[in-house]
């Protein structure tokens, strides 16, 4: 089945120069890729979650969902209101979801977020997830740090996750994080 994904670019000078793409079906939004990562990135992601689906450029299908991204990026939007089409295994969608309930301006760690999602000791695992998350942002990945209030692993880079907190009002965490993930 042949299913379109529609997409467009947000470029918000406050986190960078270089492009958000964020990607939506029918159903909601599916992805949003962090600057940096290319078309090509959401291409083979697009290939990857939704075989024999078309990347289609449309502003007109996306026009809410990348209105709600600048608001939020403007710090003039604290909750999403949109319909999400989220791909992944049942217990990472479990964690994606969990992640969602961590309020805006608030921050959540790895092992509460286990918990939220089911499986207390699957702390590792709701890490994993957590960096696997389709959808920055809108599912609020940045608002996890360690246990011991250092910012960790970030796919989006380090500088990035504390630029997302920063926005939220959230100054509490240690940014020393893992050198691996400093971009």
């Amino acid at each position: 089945m042949d299913q379109a994904i529609y997409y467009d670019e947000v470029i918000n000078e406050r986190f960078s120069s270089e492009p958000f793409y964020l990607a939506a079906t029918d159903q909601g939004v599916c992805r949003i890729t962090w600057p940096g990562e290319s078309a090509d990135a959401l291409e083979r992601w697009s290939s990857a979650a939704l075989p024999g689906s078309s990347l289609v450029y449309s502003p007109e299908k996306t026009m809410l969902y990348i209105r709600q991204l600048k608001e939020y990026l403007n710090g003039e939007r604290r909750c999403f209101q949109l319909p999400l089409d989220l791909y992944g295994t049942p217990f990472q969608i479990s964690v994606w979801r969990a992640l969602q309930l961590v309020p805006y301006g608030t921050l959540t760690s790895y092992r509460q977020l286990a918990m939220a999602a089911g499986n207390e000791k699957a702390v590792r695992a709701a890490g994993t997830a957590n960096g696997k998350n389709p959808v920055p942002i809108i599912v609020p990945c940045h608002r996890v740090i360690g246990s011991d209030g250092s910012l960790t692993g970030f796919r989006g880079g380090l500088q990035m996750k504390e630029r997302l907190l920063n926005l939220e009002g959230i100054s509490d965490f240690s940014s020393k994080g893992h050198k691996r993930f400093q971009f």
